[in-house]
């Protein structure tokens, strides 16, 4: 049996400290703040950089600079031999595209997986690599494994504030205007590799109840699951975290039966969103 390393990034919410004990390696995402670069989760935290975005400071995201990568792989290399590499959706960062064409150099040895996940859904997927390295599958199968389920999740996410979206250049100023006077509070979809809009709500109370509905449609039509009895079911946040366990309670009303994961989005995220925004999402179980 191989033995294989996986690795991922910091969009996935795994801490430096969870992927010591989850046994699989996470490569820092960069940040620039205010021309200054930091590292999430080594000398950018969750309540740093909550303070710098809302003080108005310029937040620009970054990808891992390629030496940094290739450092972390000959590194593994040495005592690994081969190697999962499951970066952030190709869709939303060129990160991947890039870790694709470093991989060209390593004779195989280095599978990037292209599976258009991120945050929680991402998380999952390391987490899933990491059981299939263990039962022994090589760098390949599980490569092709995760991007053939690709689309086995989905995330919705409810926004507190459009000001993030409007400093983006995401919306229009004309848009972000409106929606405030009128005080909507927009649901965001991620599947596959685009965020795009999914429904306008009016209260937060109607913003979950979308987002429940939708989970509840994705079990019964899109996985034919209507129990969601093969599926996990995450929930994710930004900045309020006490907003995040009454959303968790509230879903396990719905799903008794679920075993909830929660976990901030990843800072990536969360600087073209802001604070206060709440999250669910839905992953197939590892089904091989």
């Amino acid at each position: 049996m191989k033995k294989i390393a996986v690795v991922t990034d910091s969009n996935s919410g795994i801490t430096q400290r969870q992927a010591k004990e989850e046994g699989v390696y996470v490569l820092p995402m960069p940040f620039f703040v205010n021309g200054k670069a930091y590292f999430e989760d080594i000398d950018l935290t969750q309540e740093q950089f909550y303070k710098m975005l809302e003080e108005g400071a310029e937040i620009s995201t970054s990808m891992p600079a390629i030496g940094d990568v290739t450092d972390l792989w000959d590194k593994l290399l040495k005592d690994y031999e081969e190697i999962v590499h499951i970066p952030m959706s190709s869709g939303l960062s060129a990160s991947c595209e890039t870790a694709m064409m470093l991989a060209q150099e390593y004779e195989g040895r280095v599978q990037v997986v292209n599976n258009q996940r991120i945050s929680v859904t991402q998380r999952q997927s390391v987490l899933d690599a990491k059981v299939m390295a263990d039962r022994g599958m090589s760098a390949v199968e599980i490569r092709k494994y995760l991007e053939d389920t690709r689309f086995e999740s989905n995330i919705y996410i409810m926004l507190d504030t459009l000001y993030y979206l409007k400093k983006g250049g995401r919306i229009t100023p004309a848009a972000a205007a409106l929606g405030t006077l009128l005080k909507l509070k927009p649901v965001l979809q991620i599947q596959g590799e685009k965020l795009d809009a999914f429904a306008k709500a009016r209260t937060p109370k109607q913003g979950k109840s979308i987002m429940l509905e939708a989970i509840k449609t994705d079990f019964a039509q899109r996985y034919q699951d209507p129990e969601g009895t093969n599926m996990w079911l995450q929930v994710a946040y930004t900045k309020d975290l006490e907003a995040a366990k009454q959303w968790k309670q509230e879903i396990l009303e719905v799903f008794p039966h679920h075993e909830i994961v929660m976990d901030p989005l990843s800072l990536s995220v969360s600087c073209h969103i802001g604070p206060g925004a709440l999250a669910i999402a839905c992953t197939k179980k590892l089904h091989i």
